[in-house]
């Protein structure tokens, strides 16, 4: 037994039907080891990874639409993966990561579920640098500015991975942390867009987050890795 259990989740994205094996409720617990522990996870937050959440959903609708050809993408926190596998399933060249220990095999099985192959995946701590990630034209997140240092790791891995043109796209339900995170993507010469956005599926209840669109153009002076 792995000390947790979980159940399969069908989910409509752009009228295809996903199956996703997801963790059966947000009460679990399971780090026999202490790597969760030793990565900062606690107790309270072991099982968030595990869930589909609506801002994870909505990232996923997004990805189905977004213009991707030739882009480079880094999904963070990805958790189960749903928008990494939207992407894996378009072509698209995709990395996804997360600090989860659960999270590659998860993503790994819901892959499978969905008769695709693997999607690459990182584990990556978002205060510890990983060069050999590289760099990205699009880097994506659902739900990741709900602690107040949130918004400036991710600045920094921002920093880190994307290329001088690119772009980020956070959905965001409005937990209060995302001004800050926008000021600071500013500071990096990132403009922002801002959209409301329901849920594509009738049968979901309203959704009333954001989807929050940063854009950079390239500076004239040449960029080196």
């Amino acid at each position: 037994m792995p000390g947790y259990s979980t159940r399969q989740q069908c989910v409509s994205v752009g009228g295809h039907v996903w199956r996703l094996r997801v963790l059966s409720d947000k009460q679990q617990f399971s780090d026999p080891d202490g790597h969760g522990a030793r990565l900062g996870i606690s107790s309270a937050q072991w099982s968030l990874f595990g869930q589909l959440w609506p801002s994870g959903r909505l990232l996923a609708q997004a990805m189905q639409r977004f213009e991707v050809a030739g882009k480079r993408v880094l999904e963070l926190g990805c958790g189960i993966g749903l928008a990494s596998l939207v992407l894996q399933q378009r072509g698209v060249d995709v990395v996804a990561s997360d600090v989860h220990p659960l999270a590659e095999p998860f993503l790994a099985y819901n892959a499978a579920l969905n008769a695709l192959p693997a999607v690459h995946y990182r584990q990556l701590r978002w205060d510890v640098p990983l060069p050999a990630l590289g760099h990205f034209d699009l880097i994506i997140a659902s739900d990741v500015l709900y602690e107040v240092g949130h918004s400036g790791l991710l600045a920094g891995v921002i920093d880190r991975h994307a290329y001088p043109a690119a772009e980020v796209l956070v959905t965001d339900p409005g937990r209060g942390n995302s001004s800050r995170f926008s000021r600071l993507l500013g500071e990096r010469g990132f403009s922002l867009v801002e959209e409301c956005c329901p849920m594509d599926d009738r049968d979901q209840p309203p959704y009333r987050g954001r989807l929050l669109h940063y854009s950079r153009t390239a500076p004239d002076a040449p960029w080196t890795a």
